[in-house]
């Protein structure tokens, strides 16, 4: 016993030494000037932003082995393109890695340019994209700044109780992961909280500008941690939602979707199961870093899509796609008659004992956990389709993590064999659920599970 005691000790002594950590936040709230209307993202066109009730953050950490440095930071926003963090990146130098995500909050600005006034018309502020971009790269910064020596404990948690699946078949991603950094003195440093749901508690009707319930979650912890927080979305897809969660105010009566009251309360929900996580919180060795991430072209289907590229309502480049994953001279191209496709990443990250995947969009769960149905719906599209790799099957860390919307929104990442937009429809259902419309086609799984497969497993 007292052998392994002193082992105890030693592994802790030699993380604090290896381990430094920081973290920092940025206000990058955009201004209301009745002239220039800010559209709020997720639901449908012309809403446009009255006030702001609580602010738009972007929120870093920075984590070094002594050798390398990497970067992960969310923002309170419904999703940023690629092109962001390949921006970001180029404004910063020495990090191995800089993972640039967001909530995919559907009460903040539109970042992707989706819900402007008409189906027609961007809802992006071009000059507004500028701040939020030097807000994460000053984030980024502030975090390398405030950088300290540190050991981590991690704590997971279940609570499908917080999760509403929208989408047959129910599969919930309902586990909560939570680490809390500690300064040699025992002192916190911050907590980096990870959890799998749309933060759309608001709904469609509101018009205050708001980061849902996150913003209550990340204050919540921030007086019971007594440090900085860093709330990081996961598995989102298939539909992970606080919508229809069954929540309760303190004389039992059930609070109703798209209410400050319930908001609220969910957000504190969340927390209190982040802090029952660090509550049984167990020591964990974060160092050494590895860093890798993988470039990879999606075929896109998605008709709607398409228009949006060719009317402006989405920037992004096009590029010829012929049937290759990674092309090594990619052509860009206009012609959006012809088969295209459009270049993300994927990322993965191995924090010592922990396997972290980074994610370009909104994924089912079955796609993280291995749980894609088999035997297919008779009136699935592709049910003759394989089943994709897993992204948790690859990791082999002791913990797992996932941030979606990692570095890019490419919308819905659907199983290839679940894909149900033609009748006669899975489940015997009379119409297709929602989902491929935000896809941008349902190659998009079978590619990305692929990509990762490859980039976790190479030599």
């Amino acid at each position: 016993m007292r052998t392994l005691l002193v082992f105890f000790v030693t592994a802790t002594t030699l993380q604090a030494a290896d381990l430094s950590v920081g973290f920092a936040e940025v206000d990058v709230t955009p201004t209301l000037d009745p002239a220039k209307p800010v559209y709020i993202a997720g639901f449908g066109h012309n809403r446009a932003a009255t006030k702001v009730h609580d602010p738009i953050m972007a929120r870093a950490v920075v984590l070094s082995d002594g050798k390398q440095k990497v970067a992960l930071v969310c923002v309170d926003v419904v999703g940023l393109f690629n092109s962001v963090a390949e921006s970001v990146r180029k404004q910063l130098e020495g990090f191995a890695y800089v993972c640039v995500s967001s909530t995919h909050n559907h009460e903040g600005p539109d970042t992707l340019g989706l819900w402007g006034k008409s189906p027609f018309v961007s809802g992006v502020d071009k000059g507004y994209m500028k701040e939020v971009e030097a807000g994460i790269v000053t984030g980024i910064k502030n975090a390398d700044k405030a950088m300290k020596p540190a050991t981590a404990r991690i704590g997971t948690v279940n609570a499908p109780e917080l999760l509403h699946d929208a989408r047959e078949p129910y599969v919930k991603h309902d586990d909560l992961v939570a680490i809390r950094f500690e300064a040699t003195d025992g002192k916190p440093v911050g907590v980096l909280v990870q959890w799998n749901c749309h933060p759309e508690t608001m709904d469609s009707k509101n018009t205050e500008l708001t980061a849902d319930y996150v913003g209550t979650t990340v204050a919540e912890l921030r007086k019971s941690q007594g440090c900085p927080v860093a709330y990081f979305t996961g598995t989102v897809g298939g539909l992970m939602t606080s919508l229809h969660v069954p929540v309760k105010n303190a004389r039992g009566d059930e609070l109703k979707d798209g209410t400050w009251e319930k908001t609220e309360e969910f957000g504190r929900l969340v927390a209190r199961a982040a802090e029952k996580a660090l509550k049984d919180a167990k020591p964990v060795t974060l160092t050494p870093i590895e860093a890798r991430q993988k470039v990879v072209h999606i075929p896109v289907a998605n008709e709607l899509y398409k228009i949006g590229w060719r009317v402006g309502v989405l920037e992004r480049t096009f590029y010829v796609w012929d049937k290759d994953p990674y092309p090594a001279k990619p052509e860009v191209t206009t012609d959006l008659t012809k088969p295209g496709a459009i270049r993300t990443e994927v990322g993965y990250l191995k924090l010592g004992d922990v396997d972290v995947a980074v994610i370009p969009g909104e994924i089912y769960p079955e796609l993280v956990l291995g749980k894609v149905q088999d035997p297919p719906d008779a009136g699935a599209d592709f049910a003759d389709a394989p089943v994709e790799p897993s992204i948790y099957g690859q990791l082999k860390g002791k913990y797992k993590m996932l941030i979606g919307l990692g570095n890019d929104e490419i919308g819905y990442i659907l199983p290839k064999r679940q894909w149900d937009a033609k009748a006669p429809f899975c489940y015997g259902r009379k119409k297709a659920q929602y989902g491929e419309e935000n896809s941008v086609g349902p190659e998009a799984g079978p590619v990305l599970c692929q990509a990762f497969k490859e980039l976790v497993n190479k030599k």
